[in-house]
């Protein structure tokens, strides 16, 4: 059983419609790759699974569960984690507290109040840390970091609560091709502890990681596969050439 399913999955925005019968499916330990040209519905398909966005019609399955209409929240607590375009960290907490803020989510509130958590959580914000090659930022606020680093603190922060899926939307983006280098090398580990959900412009970044790609244009899908069955599908390249 794939351990997300998302079956004819449309949404419509007043006149648009930004997905038209969308179907995806992604296993266990999957690394899945979106791409398209801009506005084709990678984001408003992300935010559809993510639960940031209810679709009109279909439905979205995960862990064998429905979960269309399920809210956010209920849907992290099932495993989904999400990381948007924009950074969301909190610029002036340190590195550290970024990491321990988002460990601490799993935690009930009496222990929180009774800051019984911070201690026993040192060696798993610590492990994070290092993880993402930001051991020697943590007492400095996030604020500080580059636009590359920061990206990588919010994707510890996502992996934090142990996803059984990580929704990464254009994590990339902005970066330098030496940032984009290391986030490769940073992502490939993922495969070890969670499914991927990719959006990415980029064919030659995420090709060397990525199980299956799949390519929507106009809110639909495409073309789904390997990463050579895309690179040679002249559908695609007929997108790419004309659309992007």
């Amino acid at each position: 059983m794939p351990l997300l399913e998302v079956n004819g999955v449309t949404k419509v925005f007043g006149r648009l419609t930004a997905l038209n019968g969308v179907d995806l499916t992604v296993g266990e330990g999957e690394f899945h790759g979106l791409i398209g040209p801009n506005g084709s519905g990678k984001s408003t398909l992300m935010k559809c699974i993510a639960g940031a966005e209810q679709p009109t019609q279909g439905t979205i399955r995960f862990a064998g569960q429905d979960i269309s209409s399920a809210p956010p929240q209920e849907r992290a607590r099932a495993g989904l984690s999400l990381k948007f375009q924009i950074t969301s960290v909190l610029p002036s907490l340190t590195v550290y507290d970024n990491v321990l803020l988002a460990l601490q989510a799993q935690n009930r509130i009496s222990d929180l109040i009774l800051s019984r958590t911070r201690r026993p959580l040192a060696h798993k914000v610590m492990s994070m840390l290092e993880r993402f090659r930001l051991a020697e930022r943590a007492d400095e606020p996030a604020a500080a970091l580059s636009h590359g680093q920061m990206q990588w603190l919010e994707i510890a922060m996502a992996l934090a609560l142990q996803p059984r899926l990580l929704l990464l939307d254009e994590p990339t983006a902005g970066m330098s091709l030496e940032e984009r280098r290391v986030t490769g090398e940073l992502l490939t580990p993922i495969k070890q502890q969670c499914s991927l959900i990719i959006v990415e412009h980029d064919l030659d970044f995420i090709r060397d990681f990525c199980d299956v790609l799949t390519v929507l244009d106009q809110g639909m899908v495409l073309e789904s596969g390997t990463v050579d069955h895309i690179q040679n599908s002249r559908k695609v390249q007929e997108v790419y050439l004309t659309r992007v």
